[in-house]
């Protein structure tokens, strides 16, 4: 995200008047609901605030990345009201049990947590750190299958001898692995070996800055001075003819002198578009490894695993049945990331709801990554289905009439327009013969309200989307 950036702290000695961090989350409380806020807003802690971002702390990475993913924004935007400057927000992992002594000095931590990880090599005097090593991901915590199995066990080989796979090129989809593997060999090498762990997109910009500021000679001395070389998403310096000139020299130097280089892409080798066919030919020189598209059992484990760790975090959390489980890892194929983020979301509906949702409300949530685009959702068909469940036809539903077996259909139908679709209210209403808004609205209110009561409405509403979500066209 354009809103994060990881370790990238700048330095300054600029005197400003320090933001209220218990103001901005009162401000956040009122704008995002009390629930939302004890949930997870309350677990951040503010670290430090500097000349153009604040750095604050959470509990567990689960936390962080739920926040970033859902509240960020917010909470710059807040942020900002004391601070205009405050464009950014980094986040460090602060697990509690650090703080058990309310002594402790925040900034004190925050300051050691980045001495810590001084054995990641570095730039001297940059306002930018590039290592993106992570400590939550390592071999432990990684899901195998067969599908990433012999990625795994490469990985695994490479920490326990260095250029015995040189280079090794791990490739596949976004959200397969392959960054957990590259950091994972980095957290577990990063003791005994000078380890630069990097995404090509940071390359490039540690290049070009470089060059205007005619330090090429410390940019060389620096890359070519490192044991293991971990660069990741190497696909991007595509069309970049003048840094791949670069890589390619930093690549041989590196494998003249016995370093280890490993290398991640969304492609093979043969594959990358734009990229000389000499470097082509030195990636393709090591051990090339596919990582597949996840298997159900393998989608199945790493369900569990995250459940596990969520429970860890959340111990009240209600957690999901196995039919729901079983149905995510069938149904979320194409990226582990999507497959967690789907867990992510019932546990959310859980925790604001108090409860488990049933199976059609658990396809309602995960409509868009279920590939149910709102498209093939029509008022037209909700129509259909309504009509048919209630035996009238459609004429009579649009009609004025409002005797009362045509007037709870109707109510209905625009309840389910208002649920599945994402139509404005003055479009649902041009729909049902060009009907006030204001017509929608009593009709969405009305039917909430029996819902809280009439037990066989909610069992006719729970068929009815059902039939509209996953029936075909022509069978409604």
């Amino acid at each position: 995200m354009t809103n994060i950036i990881s370790k990238q702290y700048l330095n300054t000695t600029e005197t400003r008047k320090a933001i209220d961090w218990e103001k901005i989350c009162e401000d956040i409380k009122e704008k995002i609901g009390k629930d939302i806020y004890e949930s997870w807003i309350k677990k951040l802690s503010l670290v430090e605030e500097l000349q153009y971002y604040i750095v604050l702390s959470a509990p567990t990475r689960f936390i962080r990345d739920w926040v970033v993913s859902r509240y960020l924004d917010q909470i710059i935007e807040i942020v900002k009201l004391q601070n205009k400057n405050i464009s950014r927000v980094d986040f460090i992992i602060r697990p509690d049990r650090l703080f058990e002594n309310k002594d402790i000095n925040e900034k004190n931590v925050y300051k050691e947590n980045k001495k810590s990880q001084s054995n990641v090599t570095y730039i001297e005097k940059s306002s930018l750190a590039y290592t993106r090593i992570d400590p939550n991901k390592n071999f432990d915590n990684f899901i195998v299958g067969s599908s990433n199995s012999l990625a795994f066990e490469a990985c695994k080989k490479v920490c326990e001898q260095i250029s015995y796979y040189n280079p090794l090129f791990l490739y596949g989809g976004i959200g397969m692995g392959k960054t957990h593997l590259l950091n994972a060999i980095g957290l577990q090498l990063k003791q005994k070996c000078k380890v630069m762990f990097i995404s090509a997109e940071r390359f490039m910009y540690q290049f070009i800055k470089s060059i205007k500021n005619n330090e090429m000679v410390k940019f060389k001395d620096f890359f070519r001075n490192t044991d293991i070389f971990i660069i990741d998403d190497i696909q991007f310096v595509s069309g970049k003819e003048v840094m791949q000139e670069e890589f390619f020299h930093t690549f041989n130097a590196l494998i003249d002198k016995g370093s280890q280089i490993i290398i991640s892409s969304d492609r093979p080798p043969n594959k990358l578009t734009k990229i000389q066919e000499r470097i082509k030919s030195r990636l393709s020189g090591g051990l090339v490894i596919d990582i597949q598209q996840s298997d159900l059992i393998l989608r199945t484990n790493i369900l569990l695993s995250k459940l596990k760790e969520i429970k860890t975090s959340f111990p009240e959390s209600i957690e999901p049945d196995k039919q729901i489980i079983n149905f995510i890892a069938s149904e979320i194929r194409i990226s582990n990331r999507e497959l967690i983020g789907s867990l992510n979301r019932i546990i959310s509906f859980s925790r604001i709801y108090s409860k488990l949702p049933s199976f059609v409300e658990t396809k309602i949530i995960l409509k868009d990554l279920l590939n149910f685009s709102e498209n093939k959702i029509t008022i037209e068909n909700i129509q259909k289905a309504v009509c048919n469940n209630y035996k009238i036809s459609k004429n009579e539903m649009l009609s004025p009439r409002r005797s009362r077996y045509l007037v709870r259909p109707r109510q209905i139908a625009m309840y389910l327009a208002k649920t599945l679709t994402s139509k404005s209210l003055p479009d649902i209403g041009r729909e049902f013969s060009n009907r006030d808004h204001t017509t929608v609205i009593h009709s969405v209110k009305k039917i909430e309200k029996l819902l809280r009561t009439d037990e066989n409405l909610n069992k006719n509403l729970e068929k009815l989307k059902s039939d509209i979500l996953y029936n075909k066209k022509d069978e409604i």
